[in-house]
């Protein structure tokens, strides 16, 4: 969308965790980002001073909550105050990757259930929207008490996929029993079957592949998953898919977290390509990132942010 956005009550604003994919964002809906800086106090506490006035607008903000998640973090609740204490009629929160999503529930005695808490910090600084792409869990949404947008990676995933010609039959794969669903919205796009990788995980971080169900022999196998972290679970699958007899492994994910081990385990992996989103700033490192093919949200996220603000269907997005 190359056409100027008239509506001037529609203000978007980004910090510090994806600049690249906010401007894109502001790019496609035909604003100029808001001027705002964020400083550092010399012990580290953040300062943002908002440098437009935003009185009676619908601001969006911008704002990953990826690697440093809490510096991410303390600046969104930060920008959330500044905004509400700055008469701001709405304030919408785009949050492309929800930090913190992975503890959903109580898996054990005495663990924190902090995608609940990220909700509740959020709704007391003076968040009034989350819009977000595929929560780590969909009940995560039952944790706000705010309207929640919660759109969908697999269709980006899926048109790339439907762009390639593979040669041959593909099969999609889910690394494990949690991502079935996803597994089979994928597959339907694709007209493929699925297969599932039963695994258990003696520890977090700690991935130990078992069987796999499905038919994958001589098949061009895709492993789709939300999140790739460490890559120990999609790099180990792969390994096993090759060994069971699969053709050749693609993978895909829409958040590449992509910390500690993690390029240099899908470089050395039967991995033939990583297709990931852009909802994650990916660092300017050809050789370590020579595997990975990035795709845009921003049209999506975009198309989203325009039919909030003229209250038309988002759900139209969802499919």
């Amino acid at each position: 969308m190359s056409n100027q956005y008239l509506d001037p009550k529609l203000k978007v604003f980004s910090l510090n965790s994806n600049l690249p994919l906010a401007e894109e964002i502001a790019k496609e809906i035909g604003v100029e980002l808001g001027k705002c800086s964020v400083t550092r106090f010399s012990d580290g506490e953040i300062q943002i001073n908002i440098e437009e006035s935003i009185r009676g607008c619908d601001v969006y903000v911008i704002q990953s909550t990826s690697w440093p998640v809490n510096e991410h973090i303390m600046e969104l609740l930060i920008m959330i105050d500044a905004l509400k204490r700055a008469s701001a009629k709405t304030i919408n929160i785009v949050m492309p990757y929800y930090g913190y999503g992975r503890q959903d529930r109580k898996a054990r005695a005495r663990e924190p259930i902090t995608a609940k808490l990220v909700a509740n910090l959020l709704e007391t600084a003076g968040a009034t929207r989350v819009i977000t792409l595929d929560l780590h869990a969909p009940q995560i949404q039952g944790f706000f008490d705010i309207p929640i947008d919660h759109l969908m990676g697999v269709p980006i995933l899926s048109d790339h996929y439907k762009s390639q010609n593979f040669d041959g039959d593909i099969v999609i794969v889910s690394p494990d029993h949690g991502g079935v669903t996803r597994a089979r919205k994928m597959a339907e796009r694709l007209k493929a079957p699925i297969a599932i990788i039963d695994k258990r995980r003696p520890k977090p971080n700690v991935a130990e592949v078992m069987n796999i169900v499905g038919n994958i022999d001589g098949k061009i196998a895709i492993l789709i998953d939300d999140i790739i972290d460490t890559a120990g679970t999609i790099t180990l699958a792969a390994n096993a898919l090759i060994e069971n007899g699969a053709r050749e492994v693609h993978a895909c994910c829409t958040h590449p977290v992509l910390s500690g081990p993690a390029f240099e385990r899908i470089n050395n992996s039967k991995i033939k390509q990583l297709v990931v989103t852009n909802t994650i700033a990916l660092p300017e490192d050809e050789e370590n990132t020579r595997k990975i093919v990035p795709l845009s949200v921003a049209p999506l996220i975009s198309e989203a942010i325009i039919r909030v603000h003229e209250e038309q269907s988002v759900s139209t997005l969802f499919d």
